[in-house]
């Protein structure tokens, strides 16, 4: 059969290289987050400079380490897929198949549908829009992208990095006006009534706030088997961007105590405005500053979305190869390349969730499947590691099994806050899984035996 004609190509393009596959994990990670989170963090850290900028520190160590054990995973199997790949041969075809099916029906159109809707809500800060208006909006905008995103991974990841470079310009503006004209002296010193068991309970609580605004960093693997030189630019691309990110949100909350006076922050932060970078561009550009950071925040989460929606369709066309979705979301575009169906399907189910679900019912459901999830990736490499030792691993995790330890403990403590803060939404998160595993009957797990002996490589 003549392939330029056939219904589906014989596999997905290698067309990411290593800017690309950076801009995809940036560009998802840095969203309006920077914006507010700092806030969060200045009050859970005993509303001490010092100590917020300790967790910031801490935070993105802990990312980084989540995110080189996914450089082992993605380097040893790059394919489509991510997680899912992973869990179904550490764990066996019903784990995967479980935590597929649950990111397919809430976390991936669930993330895409809260991000829409933020961004709306951020838009209509500075444009008069009622909460019809920001839905539609929200609507319009996935609809847009999944377009967008049809044409190819190539033109995908172009979009990923001109916007990347786009919303950077503004946070730059910030960072670097915060800098030159602060003169407000950081507080460097530790509260001394604090004992050292307070002091690290304190820095954990604070640090746990961090990691939603360093959330997104697992992305690439979902598009592994569209990366060029696999082993190579996974690892490279994850640590990169991390450490890159982790700088920026550093060096950003630096800028803000220099511009802003410790009173004025614990004033602030007190009264329930966590926004500080928005009070650094009302120094900077007076009432102005607030559209300034408002267009800010817009293009910060248009980028994210449009890296989501990039990247989510990748794992349902790879759980339809397998068999067990719709066998129509498992073809590629002739053209493109891109699994059209899969695309379709994943804006459909977001723009259901954006018509009867609010932002932060959406948050909290999304939160706890994606935490489950890292937390059987994590602990995938130990069991890769024992049970599968002869696969080509062209990276392996630093500090082993120390660094594993150390996510894995960070990841379920996030769990058990979930349920402690919202029981109701984290149980409904569960009811998905438990669907799910109940769902799984002897065709599914037939169809997977026959997929598992493909190659991973």
């Amino acid at each position: 059969m003549d392939t330029k004609h056939s219904l589906t190509p014989a596999s997905m393009r290698r067309e990411i290289g290593l800017a690309g596959a950076v801009s995809i994990l940036a560009g998802i990670m840095i969203g309006s987050g920077i914006f507010y989170i700092g806030g969060i963090v200045f009050e859970r850290a005993a509303l001490s400079p010092s100590l917020t900028l300790l967790a910031w520190v801490v935070g993105g160590l802990v990312t980084l380490l989540s995110g080189i054990c996914f450089a082992e995973l993605g380097a040893m199997m790059p394919k489509a897929g991510g997680f899912y790949v992973y869990l179904r041969e550490a764990y066996g075809n019903r784990v995967a198949y479980v935590s597929g099916l649950s990111h397919f029906l809430l976390t991936g159109p669930g993330s895409v549908a809260a991000l829409a809707l933020a961004m709306s809500a951020a838009l209509a800060s500075i444009v008069p829009l009622d909460a019809l208006e920001q839905k539609m909006l929200a609507v319009a905008v996935v609809t847009t992208l999944t377009l967008v995103n049809l044409k190819g991974i190539r033109l995908s990841a172009r979009l990923q990095t001109f916007f990347l470079l786009v919303k950077l310009v503004p946070i730059v503006v910030l960072l670097v006006g915060g800098l030159w004209v602060g003169r407000e002296p950081i507080e460097w010193s530790i509260p001394a009534e604090v004992s050292l068991l307070e002091f690290c309970s304190m820095i954990g609580f604070a640090v746990i706030a961090t990691l939603w605004a360093y959330e997104g960093w697992s992305n690439l693997n979902t598009v592994a088997e569209e990366v060029k030189n696999p082993s190579r630019n996974i690892p490279l691309a994850l640590i990169g961007a991390i450490v890159g990110v982790a700088l920026l949100y550093t060096l950003f909350h630096v800028a803000i105590f220099r511009a802003l006076p410790l009173e004025a922050m614990i004033h602030n932060v007190r009264e329930g405005d966590w926004y500080l970078g928005a009070h650094v561009a009302r120094v900077l550009f007076g009432e102005a500053g607030m559209v300034f950071v408002a267009v800010a925040m817009t293009l910060a989460i248009f980028n994210s979305l449009n890296g989501c929606i990039m990247v989510f369709p990748r794992l349902y066309y790879a759980m339809a190869r397998d068999g067990v979705l719709f066998e129509s979301m498992g073809r590629l575009h002739p053209i493109s390349g891109t699994p059209v169906v899969a695309q379709w399907v994943s804006c459909a189910l977001a723009i259901v969730l954006i018509c009867f679900r609010s932002l932060g019912e959406l948050t909290s459901l999304v939160a706890v499947c994606a935490l489950i999830i890292n937390c059987l990736a994590f602990y995938s490499v130990v069991l890769l590691r024992r049970r599968r030792p002869k696969l080509e691993r062209p990276y392996r995790v630093w500090l082993y099994p120390l660094s594993i330890v150390l996510v894995l403990a960070v990841t379920f403590g996030l769990i058990v806050n979930t349920f402690v803060n919202d029981p109701i939404t984290a149980m409904m998160g569960i009811g998905i899984a438990v669907i799910g595993w109940f769902s799984y009957g002897p065709t599914v797990g037939r169809t997977l035996k026959q997929r598992a002996k493909e190659p991973l490589s």
